[in-house]
């Protein structure tokens, strides 16, 4: 049965979510359409370009993500920390980046002297502007509308250019970050669209890759600031996704390898370090980076995890448990 949204992502159970949405008819408008031979690879570019502006803007950062020919998946991280650490002026000039906002939001932040009535309809405008700067389904909205709308404008119609609500999971642990961030890289791999993760374009993967070696020639920073940063915490003062760089990277490839290697028996035959100390199987991570390969909807993780969550939504269960077993054996 169809949950609420609001039901579904909750950061106080999880920062870190998994979106995916798809144009209607599951139509090639981010790629080349074979029906008509038009080619709109171009629009790719606006949902990167677009994910940064809003990740400046939110208190919401990008993790991973892939644009495909007729649909995008994002990796998201909600910081609810620095969000509340923001001053109402930050929320206001923030919001107002995306939105005109009331005349009463224009007055105060152009310095205008305001009454006491007038200064509290402020501070209520900020607080609920403050907690939709830290909600996926808003960032998720700006995201999608705003693409839509550039779409129809460009095709000069009208109409739904997106086949429904983005789909969202919860990933509930650091074993289902992975394993997610991974899959959304190695999508266009698996789709046969590049034959290597840095020949993989509009993918976080490449844009970490293409750092990484600019870094090394130029001793610049080695990590976009587009995207959440990798590695290990207390290295840095930035609080980072608890894999090195390197790590994932080599993660990433081996995973690419076997996908595309399986059937030949050309699997490497050693796993990344990574693996063993989040306790994956090796043989049950080939299949989830496989299509239709897992059997999560609403949440990924490990058995544990995947029961506190569904204590979190009244339920006695979620999809998953017996995938997430094997998965994620206990050690």
């Amino acid at each position: 049965m169809t949950r609420a949204r609001r039901s579904l992502i909750d950061a106080q159970t999880t920062p870190y979510y998994h979106c995916m949405a798809r144009c209607v008819r599951r139509a090639y408008l981010w790629g080349e359409d074979h029906l008509t031979g038009t080619n709109y690879e171009h629009r790719k570019a606006w949902v990167v370009d677009r994910l940064e502006e809003l990740a400046s803007v939110f208190a919401i950062e990008v993790c991973a993500y892939a644009v495909m020919s007729n649909h995008y998946h994002v990796v998201l991280y909600v910081d609810q920390q620095v969000c509340e650490n923001w001053s109402d002026r930050d929320v206001l000039e923030r919001w107002t980046q995306l939105f005109s906002g009331p005349l009463l939001v224009q007055r105060f932040l152009a310095g205008s002297a305001l009454d006491k009535a007038s200064q509290n309809r402020v501070s209520q405008f900020a607080e609920e502007y403050r907690n939709r700067l830290q909600d996926i389904s808003w960032f998720m909205r700006c995201l999608n509308e705003h693409l839509a709308r550039k779409a129809n404008e460009e095709d000069g119609c009208k109409g739904r250019f997106w086949e429904g609500r983005f789909k969202s999971q919860a990933l509930l642990d650091d074993a289902a970050l992975l394993s997610c961030m991974a899959y959304v890289d190695l999508n266009p791999v698996r789709a046969g669209m590049a034959s290597k993760p840095e020949n993989s374009d509009y993918t976080s993967l490449q844009l970490r890759i293409r750092q990484w070696q600019t870094s090394r020639e130029t001793q610049q920073r080695c990590q976009p600031l587009q995207v959440k940063p990798l590695g290990v915490q207390g290295q840095s003062k930035v609080r980072a996704i608890p894999f090195s760089l390197v790590d994932y990277m080599e993660l990433v490839d081996w995973s690419g390898r076997a996908i595309r290697d399986d059937k030949r028996g050309a699997i490497l035959s050693g796993s990344p370090s990574i693996l063993i100390r989040l306790g994956i199987d090796a043989d049950e991570w080939v299949k989830v980076l496989s299509p239709g390969g897992h059997h999560f909807t609403h949440a990924v993780g490990k058995v544990n995890a995947l029961k506190s969550y569904a204590e979190t939504l009244g339920q006695r269960w979620v999809q998953g448990v017996r995938a997430s077993q094997r998965l994620f054996p206990a050690r």
